[in-house]
C-alpha cells in the first residue's frame, strides 16, 4: 500500500484509537470514587486476559505463547503496571487534558532513555527534540506559577514508566509475537493487581454501576493499542502522529462538556510544543531512514 493510499485507512484506525483512549479515561474517572487504582487495574486486566484467551483459542495460536523471555515480560509489566496506576490516579485528580498533554511526553523520554537501555545513539536532532519536549512540560506544569500538584506529578511520572514499557516492548518484539506479549501483559498485570488490591484486606467488588465502566476500560485499552498498531502498519509515523495528537482537543472538549473542566490555554500551548518535539524527532528519523 502506498503512503498516499494509506492515509485514509490510517485516519480511520486513529479515529478508533482516539475514541478508545478517551472512553478509557472517562470510564476510569467514573469508577475512581468506588475503586482504587489497583482494583481498577485488576478488573481491567481480567477483561483483557479473557479477551486474549478467547482470541488464542479461536485462532489456535497457543503455540505462540513462549516462556523463554519471561523475565523480560515481568520487567516490562512492572513498568506498565506502575505507569497505568499513576495514569488512573492522575485522571481522577486533574483535568483530563492535562493528563493527556503530559502523556505525550512519553516518546521524548524514550529518546532520553534508549541510549541507556537499548544502546541507541543520541543524535543532535534527538537531543533537540527532547529539549523542546521538556520546554512543553514546563509550560503545562508551570512550576512556581501553580502550587505543587500530586496529580500533575503522577501524570508526568506515568509518561516515564510508559517510555520504559515501550523500550522493553521493543526488546521483546525481536523474538516475541504480539499475541505472546499481550498474553503475558494481561496475565502478569492481573496477578499484580490481585496482590496489590488485596494488600489492605479489603477489595471492592464491581456493582451494577461500576461493572459496565470496567468492561469499557478493559476493551478500550486493548482496542486503542490495536488501532494504533494497525495505523502504523499502513502509514508512516509522520502521518499517524498528527492524528494521535487529536486525542488532546478531543479529551479537552469531553472534560469541558462532562466534568465542566476549563480549557486552559497554557495546557494547549504546552501540548503543541510537546507535539512539536515528538514530530521533529519522527521527521528526522524518517529522513534518515530514507537515506539508508
Amino acid at each position: 500500500m502506498s503512503e498516499k493510499s494509506g492515509i485514509l485507512p490510517a485516519a480511520l484506525w486513529m479515529t478508533g484509537a482516539v475514541a478508545s483512549f478517551s472512553s478509557m479515561a472517562v470510564a476510569g474517572r467514573e469508577v475512581s470514587d468506588a475503586l482504587d487504582t489497583f482494583e481498577i487495574m485488576t478488573y481491567r486486566s481480567l477483561v483483557g486476559f479473557l479477551v486474549i484467551v478467547a482470541v488464542l483459542s479461536a485462532t489456535g495460536n497457543w503455540k505462540r505463547i513462549a516462556t523463554h523471555r519471561l523475565r523480560g515480560h515481568v520487567l516490562r509489566n512492572l513498568a506498565h503496571f506502575t505507569g497505568q496506576n499513576l495514569w488512573f490516579f492522575a485522571i481522577a485528580s486533574i483535568p483530563l487534558a492535562n493528563v493527556f498533554a503530559l502523556e505525550f511526553t512519553s516518546p521524548l523520554w524514550v529518546i532520553v532513555l534508549s541510549p541507556l537501555i537499548l544502546g541507541e545513539r543520541l543524535t543532535p536532532m534527538r537531543a533537540l527534540a527532547g529539549v523542546v519536549g521538556f520546554l512543553g512540560i514546563l509550560i503545562v506544569t508551570r512550576p512556581g506559577a501553580e502550587p505543587l500538584n500530586i496529580g500533575m506529578a503522577a501524570a508526568a511520572s506515568a509518561a516515564i514508566f510508559f517510555a520504559l514499557t515501550n523500550l522493553a516492548t521493543k526488546r521483546l518484539t525481536r523474538t516475541e509475537s504480539v499475541l505472546c506479549i499481550m498474553f503475558w501483559l494481561t496475565l502478569i498485570q492481573l496477578i499484580l493487581g490481585l496482590v496489590t488490591a488485596g494488600m489492605d484486606g479489603d477489595m471492592a467488588l464491581p456493582d451494577a454501576r461500576t461493572a459496565p465502566w470496567l468492561v469499557v476500560i478493559g476493551f478500550a485499552g486493548l482496542l486503542a493499542h490495536f488501532c494504533v498498531t494497525n495505523a502504523l502498519a499502513i502509514a508512516p509515523a509522520t502521518i499517524v502522529m498528527p492524528f494521535d495528537f487529536a486525542r488532546l482537543p478531543t479529551i479537552a472538549i469531553v472534560g469541558m462538556l462532562i466534568y465542566d473542566e476549563p480549557l486552559e490555554i497554557w495546557v494547549l500551548i504546552g501540548a503543541v510544543v510537546i507535539f512539536g518535539g515528538n514530530y521533529l524527532n519522527i521527521w528526522a528519523e524518517t529522513r534518515r531512514l530514507r537515506k539508508v
